[in-house]
C-alpha cells in the first residue's frame, strides 16, 4: 500500500525498480499503511501468508494475500467513511474501488498494479518501471545486488528513502560512480 513519499521518488526517477524479489519484512510497510479518520489514525492491512507461514524468509513476490475474511470491504468502508466528502473523492473512488474488487493471489500484484495506476493518476509520465524479479543477470545481496541493478539500468544516481542508509554501503556506491 504505497505511501505518498513513494510517488515523490517515482516522479524524480527516470527508471523506478520495484524491488519485489528480496525478503519480505513482516513488520514493514509492504502490506499496510495508515489512514486518517475522524477517530484518529487507523491501519489498513492486507492479511498475508507464505508457504508454511514462514513469511520472514519469503521473497516479496511470493507473499500471498489471505482471503479467509473479507478485509477489502472493511478497508473500503474505512476509506469511504473517512474521505467520502473530501474534494475529488468522486473522481478517484472508482479507481480505488476497482482494486478493492480484485482478489489478487499475490500481494506484489496488488501493490505494484496499484502503484502504477496511482502514478498515472498523479500525472507521473516518463518514468520507466521495472520489476527486479524480471531483470536477468542480477546477482548478489545487499549493496552488491543494488549495484547489479544499477549497472543493468545504466544508473549513475540512486534515489531512496532515509531507512536505506541502514543497509546500503554508501561508500561502495560512490566507488561505483553512483551518487
Amino acid at each position: 500500500i504505497p505511501w505518498r513519499g513513494y510517488f515523490h521518488q517515482i516522479r524524480k526517477a527516470d527508471v523506478f525498480i520495484l524491488y519485489d524479489d528480496v525478503q519480505y519484512d513482516k513488520h514493514g510497510w509492504r502490506n499496510r499503511n495508515r489512514v486518517k479518520t475522524a477517530n484518529g489514525t487507523v491501519w489498513l492491512t492486507v492479511p498475508v501468508a507464505a508457504a508454511g507461514n514462514v513469511v520472514e524468509s519469503t521473497p516479496i513476490n511470493e507473499i500471498r494475500c489471505v482471503w479467509r475474511r473479507d478485509w477489502t470491504r472493511k478497508h473500503w468502508a474505512t476509506i469511504e467513511q473517512s474521505y467520502g466528502r473530501a474534494p475529488h473523492f468522486e473522481r478517484y473512488a472508482p479507481l480505488l474501488e476497482s482494486f478493492y474488487a480484485r482478489r489478487d493471489e499475490f500481494l506484489a500484484e496488488l501493490t505494484i498494479d496499484l502503484t502504477l495506476a496511482l502514478s498515472r493518476e498523479l500525472g507521473i509520465e516518463g518514468t520507466r518501471f521495472l520489476r527486479s524479479s524480471r531483470m536477468p543477470g542480477i546477482e548478489g545481496a545487499g549493496t552488491d545486488r543494488l549495484l547489479s541493478l544499477l549497472r543493468a539500468t545504466g544508473a549513475d544516481h540512486y534515489i531512496s528513502g532515509p531507512s536505506a542508509s541502514a543497509y546500503i554501503a554508501e561508500g561502495r556506491l560512490s566507488e561505483a560512480g553512483v551518487s
